[in-house]
């Protein structure tokens, strides 16, 4: 056998890891706010966990913002020069669901509120 051909451990092994990757792609969805909540309240660290999980969400939008500004596009939302630190993610996530109740449902994506909190608290000068 040639060593370019497939064999069935090879080709057992692709078909292993293209299911991995698959896996992990529908692992890696976003958590709602009601999901948040429930991680908050249901476990005894629950309430760090979620801080992790906001400043990692916050941390992501930066990266996608400033992204955006190296490729000449409009940012997401800009802090010119701002404070903008990890243990803020709390307080402008909540700001925003307290000021815009009406706008959320609990399905709704984290990413969602807190991008909408880092748009309205570090508007872009036009």
């Amino acid at each position: 056998m040639r060593a370019d051909q497939a064999t069935p451990a090879r080709l057992i092994r692709a078909a292993g890891a293209c299911l991995a990757l698959l896996m992990l792609a529908t692992l890696a969805q976003a958590m709602s706010i009601r999901e948040l909540r429930t991680l908050e309240t249901s476990e005894k660290d629950g309430k760090l966990y979620a801080n992790y999980y906001l400043v990692g969400v916050m941390e992501g939008l930066r990266e996608a913002s400033d992204e955006e500004q190296r490729a000449g596009r409009k940012p997401i939302f800009c802090i010119n020069g701002r404070r903008l630190e990890p243990r803020m993610a709390r307080s402008l996530y909540q700001s925003e669901l307290t000021r815009n109740a009406d706008s959320y449902e609990a399905d709704m994506p984290v990413q969602l509120v807190l991008s909408a909190a880092l748009r309205n608290s570090y508007r872009c000068n036009p």
